[in-house]
C-alpha cells in the first residue's frame, strides 16, 4: 500500500511517483495529453504538483518544497491549494487512494498494458515493414521472371535463326 503521510525521503518518492502515475493515466487526463505540445507541460506541471503535495504530507514548509523542487512558493501554494489544473487533479488522485479507490497494484497494471501495448504496437510496425518489403520483393520477383522470359525468347528466336 502507497504511504499516504511519508515519514522518509523514499516514501515521499514513492507517494510522489504514484500520485504522477495515477493522475497521468486517468481516462481524462490522457486525453488531454495526447497533444504534444501539451504534454510536455502536464507532465512537468503534474510532476511538480504531485512532488509538491508528497512534501507537504510529509511536513515539509512551502519554503522546504519551492526549494527541492525548484519552483517559487507562489507555484507551490497554488499547487497545494488546487487552485492550478494540475494541482487539482493530483489532489483528487490523493483523494482515491486514501479512499482506497485506486491501488499502486491498479496504476501498475495500467502502466504495464500501456508498455504492452506499446510493445505491440511496435511489433506490428515491424511486422507492417517486413510486409511492405516482401510485396516489393514479389513485384521485383515478378519483373524479372517477365524479363528472363523475355530473354528466353529472344534467344530461342536467335537460335532458330542460327
Amino acid at each position: 500500500m502507497t504511504v499516504l503521510i511519508p515519514t522518509s525521503k523514499s516514501e515521499i518518492d514513492q507517494l510522489e511517483h504514484i500520485l504522477i502515475l495515477g493522475t497521468l493515466f486517468r481516462p481524462e487526463i490522457v486525453e488531454l495529453i495526447k497533444d504534444p505540445i501539451e504534454k510536455v507541460t502536464w507532465v512537468d506541471s503534474l510532476a511538480i504538483a504531485a512532488g509538491a503535495l508528497a512534501r507537504a504530507k510529509a511536513g515539509y514548509t512551502i519554503k522546504e518544497i519551492a526549494d527541492e523542487l525548484g519552483r517559487t512558493e507562489q507555484t507551490i501554494r497554488k499547487h497545494l491549494k488546487g487552485e492550478t489544473k494540475a494541482g487539482k487533479l493530483v489532489h483528487e488522485t490523493y483523494e482515491l487512494l486514501k479512499e482506497g479507490k485506486l491501488s499502486v497494484e491498479e496504476v501498475e497494471k495500467f502502466l504495464e498494458a500501456v508498455v504492452k501495448k506499446e510493445e505491440l504496437m511496435e511489433k506490428i510496425g515491424y511486422i507492417k515493414e517486413l510486409q511492405d518489403e516482401l510485396e516489393a520483393l514479389k513485384k521485383e520477383n515478378e519483373e524479372l521472371k517477365n524479363k528472363l522470359n523475355k530473354v528466353k525468347e529472344v534467344l530461342s528466336d536467335l537460335l532458330k535463326e542460327l
